[in-house]
């Protein structure tokens, strides 16, 4: 076995663990905390209520919330000048996969000297962050446990994938309550984005026992409940099954890394400005066709993580099966059918699949692909 290794956050799950910001941020030895957010969880009332904890534990704080859905590097320019200019030495995200990348971004320029830009890539980054804990309210990003930070490029129009175990918040904070005010399309596109970061690790290169376990558990929560947790806010029981299953993919990308449909997914973000979780939902079924080959064993294993019977089938049988599966879910969701309905056309799609190749997720995807294998699937999803 190759030699690997395995990182996490402390993490905090449960009902009513939101209570622990302020004393998961003192015992980091925080005095003055950033607050990153954005105006749909401040609407919420979620920020509000953890600022009431941050207050009761004696902290100071500054509210920032000048992020939008695929976090811009302008956006993290102003944010950093903020946190500067406010004297802050804690950072606190709250949110989905937006504030928390953001916050990370901040904290990363805070203590690193240059633009956005350079730290691109892996392992980029050569000063310590600042204390960070992140607040989790979506269940889909895994941001919250991940080394990774995605910010677009606002001149180049694409999404940059920042890789490095620095970016590992110190405390991830996962409370199911706060699915409840999420509505039935944000909680359908963020259980996507969670079950292709299940899927894709499962069968990335970078994939070891410890992060195949948890993706595959991921895949069998998200199979079962992101159903019901789309159709009623008050289900707590799928909401609590939800929170797990994108904690434990987030644990799992975050390790094993991702693969072709993120690669992908962050160009559509970058030029269109997508919703990241129905960009991932469109491909990820003819990414897994094209990843078959690579990886035939486990594809059925996914496919009885859904719950289908493959026992007597051939491997190919079964990972049709798998990709069934998946579409199924996806169109109970109303997921849209084609990347053609979130805005992609002809013109797009060389350029997308240049950019594409060069990201950092496509260096794990366990089968080769070239810019004329991804031209080739942007047009079957089109």
């Amino acid at each position: 076995m190759r030699i690997s290794k395995f990182m996490t956050p402390e993490i905090i799950f449960g009902s009513g663990s939101i209570n622990q910001a302020g004393d998961s941020l003192r015992r980091l030895g925080a005095e003055k905390v950033f607050v990153v957010s954005d105006p749909g969880v401040v609407q919420a009332g979620w920020v509000e209520r953890i600022i009431g904890y941050l207050e009761a534990c004696g902290l100071q704080y500054h509210l920032w919330t000048d992020v939008t859905p695929n976090p811009k590097d302008d956006e993290i320019d102003r944010g950093v000048k903020e946190y500067v200019n406010s004297e802050c030495n804690a950072v606190l995200g709250i949110g989905g996969g937006s504030p928390i990348d953001a916050a990370k971004a901040v904290a990363m320029l805070s203590t690193n000297a240059g633009n956005i830009r350079h730290y691109e890539g892996v392992d980029q980054i050569s000063c310590p962050l600042p204390p960070m804990v992140m607040v989790s309210t979506t269940a889909g990003s895994g941001s919250e446990v991940s080394q990774f930070s995605i910010v677009t490029d606002t001149k180049r129009r694409l999404k940059m994938t920042i890789i490095s175990k620095s970016l590992i918040p110190d405390i991830a904070i996962i409370d199911p309550d706060t699915l409840v005010t999420k509505d039935a399309r944000l909680t359908a596109n963020t259980g996507m984005d969670a079950l292709t970061h299940a899927i894709e690790s499962y069968i990335s290169l970078a994939a070891t026992p410890l992060t195949e376990r948890l993706s595959l558990y991921a895949i069998q929560l998200i199979a079962t409940y992101l159903r019901p947790s789309t159709a009623s806010r008050s289900n707590r029981e799928a909401k609590e099954a939800m929170a797990m299953a994108s904690l434990q993919a987030g644990i799992a990308f975050s390790n094993a890394v991702l693969g072709a449909v993120h690669a992908m997914s962050h160009q559509l973000g970058g030029l269109l400005d997508t919703p990241h979780g129905e960009a991932n939902a469109i491909l990820l079924p003819y990414v897994m066709e094209y990843n078959y080959i690579a990886a035939p064993e486990k594809y059925g294993h996914i496919a009885d993580a859904f719950g289908e019977h493959v026992a007597d089938l051939s491997p190919s049988e079964a990972a049709k099966r798998a990709v069934k599966a998946v579409k199924e879910l996806a169109r109970d969701l109303d997921i849209p059918e084609s990347l053609a309905k979130l805005g992609l056309k002809e013109e797009h799609i060389r350029k997308l699949s240049q950019n594409a190749v060069q990201d950092a997720c496509m260096i794990t995807n366990p089968r080769d692909m070239n810019v004329e294998d991804v031209e080739k699937i942007f047009r079957q999803a089109l």
